[in-house]
């Protein structure tokens, strides 16, 4: 899958209101192409935060990380095609069974967005696993490659993991296997609550299809020329990977 160098960078319009999104959209509207939408601002205004930005030209990630049983998932999916976004969110952890019954309602869409499946939290480090699993016997590495393994197998585009697991994913997965990495931090920003981060050359380099950058850019004095910067390196890293 050919992606633009422009389009791998998703800023997250993690803000309340439409105003403050559409203030976003205005600073960094003439490099990125890409927006995130999350649980906040679709709480705050539902589906007219995505047709406003999809009016405006630019794609839409929706990461609302779907987690529930496979029918009511199955039943969201289905409205969630007619808002047109570009990629959604399930979450690997709610199973085969879940993933194939959103892959089952895309099937015989002419135009498909990409599904994929979330693994581990960039936020969660291996103290914070063995509490959720009750076992110091599996690794994030291991549990992050067995679920995208469980990912692919349900039919699923790919998955949103760390910049740490993309070589383990496409060695177990293949190279067409999406892989959208969040908590990416340029060199010298604040991680913030990220524990799992990498530079964007660095992420883009090992081999990440998407990467999304927030709070740098966002609090950012001069959010255009730090988009601007961040599109500059993923083209280094473009160019380091194929060489």
């Amino acid at each position: 899958m050919k992606i633009n160098s422009e389009e791998r960078l998703i800023v997250p319009l993690d803000v309340m209101t439409l105003k403050e999104a559409n203030e976003l959209l205005d600073k960094l509207g003439p490099v990125v192409k890409f927006f995130k939408i999350g649980c906040t601002l679709f709480t705050s205004a539902g589906p007219q935060a995505v047709e406003d930005v999809k009016r405006r030209g630019f794609k839409v990630f929706l990461d609302l990380k779907y987690f529930d049983i496979p029918s009511v998932v199955a039943k969201a999916v289905e409205t969630l095609i007619k808002l047109d976004v570009d990629i959604f969110t399930i979450h690997a952890l709610g199973g085969f069974e879940l993933m194939e019954s959103v892959v089952k309602v895309l099937w015989h869409e002419q135009k498909k967005p990409i599904v994929l499946g979330v693994t581990i939290l960039t936020s969660i480090n291996e103290a914070f696993l063995r509490d959720v699993l009750g076992t110091s016997e599996v690794t994030i590495d291991e549990e992050v490659r067995r679920l995208a393994e469980l990912a692919r197998s349900a039919g699923v585009d790919g998955v949103v993991a760390s910049a740490f697991e993309i070589e383990r994913i496409k060695n177990a997965c293949g190279e067409d296997f999406i892989v959208l990495t969040p908590g990416i931090r340029p060199e010298g920003a604040e991680k913030f609550d990220q524990k799992r981060v990498l530079t964007p050359k660095e992420a883009i380099k090992k081999g990440a299809d998407y990467i999304v950058v927030g709070r740098p850019i966002i609090n950012s004095d001069e959010p255009l020329k730090v988009a601007e910067k961040i599109i500059k390196e993923i083209k280094e890293g473009e160019d380091e990977r194929n060489n």
